[in-house]
């Protein structure tokens, strides 16, 4: 009993001590500089969306717009956007204007949706960056700036990223079930078991109990010569913790399915010449995906633009 019962106690209580050191940290933490970035993806497009972040960005925004007082938050405007220092008209596009904490990073927050030909997104970049306090982004910054200021846990912030890079239909679902919260609630689920009143749990017995694990050990331990403990409680934990253990268990036996339909599946078909292996493989992807290529001696079929096969990535 003793080994899961300490091993699980040591967890929750480290990481419960090693999240207020974190969080401790960063309210202590200097003021951070105002950063900028393209947040669309490169390349001529319609249209571009360039984002601010920090305390400078309403003075950014005053002075790209040549505004003479802060614009309404959360309202698209359409603004001439100029370069700062030379009143040169740079584009003519939409500006919206997001005060922290409600903003995704939760600091104060500016975008500039201008056309996305590169002369244009180059010229706001520049004009950005002539401003003083403002600095280029660097990569994953903004999503860093939202963890930090607790607008995204750990699980949220690696969903985001992987919805960014999703490919197929059964890799954006997975990424957007982990980014609305879905594995943060299991794990809440599982610190919860440990360290707070849990919900009516029925025992061996028949009986039920709203059982708080760490309380009750660390009562044991303080008053275990009293006769004020109730009888059985080391019992009731440790089935608690068993139970725990086992669902650990069976997540962790999972085949890794969550990191396969990341990473895609990788499959070889082999077969001698003219076997159909093209055929096969243009079946399973449901389209005429496949190329070949001939070497001296050998034929090799692969994969075109990675459309996946039933929403798994190969």
């Amino acid at each position: 009993m003793w080994p899961t019962l300490q091993g699980c106690l040591r967890i929750a209580r480290s990481s419960s001590k090693t999240s207020r050191l974190f969080c401790r940290g960063h309210s202590q933490a200097v003021e951070r500089g105002t950063i900028f970035a393209l947040s669309s993806g490169h390349g001529k497009c319609g249209v571009a969306v360039i984002r601010t972040s920090g305390p400078a960005s309403s003075f950014a925004l005053l002075q790209l717009t040549g505004a003479k007082e802060p614009l309404p938050p959360r309202t698209a405007t359409l603004r001439r956007i100029r370069h700062p220092d030379s009143a040169e008209t740079l584009d003519h596009g939409l500006v919206l204007w997001f005060p922290g904490p409600g903003s995704f990073t939760g600091e104060d927050v500016a975008e500039y949706h201008v056309h996305g030909g590169p002369a244009v997104v180059s010229g706001v970049l520049n004009a950005l960056g002539c401003l003083p306090h403002l600095r280029l982004a660097e990569p994953g910054e903004f999503t860093k700036r939202a963890f930090q200021n607790g607008k995204l846990d750990l699980t949220a912030a690696e969903g985001l990223g992987d919805l960014i890079h999703a490919e197929t239909e059964g890799q954006r679902r997975q990424a957007l079930r982990q980014m609305e919260g879905e594995l943060a609630t299991l794990y809440q689920r599982w610190s919860n078991t440990l360290t707070k009143v849990s919900a009516p749990r029925k025992l061996k017995d028949g009986s039920f109990t709203r059982l708080q694990a760490l309380a009750h050990i660390e009562a044991y331990i303080d008053f275990s010569e009293d006769d004020n403990i109730e009888s059985g409680v080391l019992l009731q934990v440790e089935e608690a913790v068993e139970l725990l253990a086992k669902e650990l268990a069976v997540h962790l036996q999972d085949g890794r399915r969550g990191e396969r339909l990341r990473d895609g599946i990788h499959v070889v078909i082999a077969g001698p010449t003219n076997a159909g292996k093209s055929s096969l493989l243009n079946q399973l992807c449901e389209e005429g995906n496949s190329q070949r290529a001939r070497s001296r001696s050998h034929c090799f079929t692969y994969g075109r633009d990675n459309p996946g096969c039933g929403g798994w990535p190969h």
